[in-house]
């Protein structure tokens, strides 16, 4: 009976252990992706722009409206006509209804947020891991890149601030 508890708990021992060190592998490709866009900086680099993009794009949109809005006013001062009287004044409607669609942006930097938070823990607890097994270890484990479609080898985009072809640069291409 013995000899059986000693098999059942070797098998049992060997089964944890094979569990480890998937586990080890997962951290390492975590820790040190092959495919280097799939790591924490680059998420919170390319949620940082999502939020950066939507400013400036909310930025350009209230002061496009603004700019509407004083040529608007000064078309009043020298109209008469109350039928196009009434189309300014409509047109001030959907000014304001811009302004207060505009708030998306806050509430979508809001949620971004909380995103980056709940990365940053998990990179935090990711860490501790490699901190617990050592990164000698994990970066002696092999970790394959993801094999990407001919289409996804192609695609590079939308770049970060400072990487990839300017607009300038496009631009050229068409001269």
């Amino acid at each position: 009976m013995q000899e059986n508890n000693d098999v059942v708990l070797k098998r049992e021992l060997d089964g944890l252990l094979h569990y480890l060190n998937r586990i080890r592998s997962k951290i390492a490709a975590i820790g040190c992706p092959a495919d280097e866009e799939h790591g924490f900086d680059s998420m919170g680099d390319q949620l940082d722009a999502i939020v950066n993009a939507t400013a400036d794009a909310t930025n350009t949109i209230i002061e496009s409206v603004e700019k509407n809005n004083i040529i608007a006013d000064k078309l009043r001062e020298t109209i008469k006509d109350p039928v196009v009287l009434s189309a300014l004044d409509e047109m001030g409607k959907n000014s304001s209804n811009v302004f207060e669609a505009c708030s998306f942006q806050d509430i979508t930097g809001q949620h971004i947020s909380k995103v980056v938070k709940s990365i940053t823990y998990v990179e935090e607890r990711v860490n501790s891991l490699i901190d617990f097994w050592g990164r000698d270890e994990l970066d002696s484990i092999y970790v394959a890149a993801e094999e990407k479609t001919e289409d996804e080898k192609l695609l590079n985009g939308p770049q970060l601030e400072g990487q990839g072809l300017s607009q300038d640069d496009i631009n050229s291409l068409f001269d």
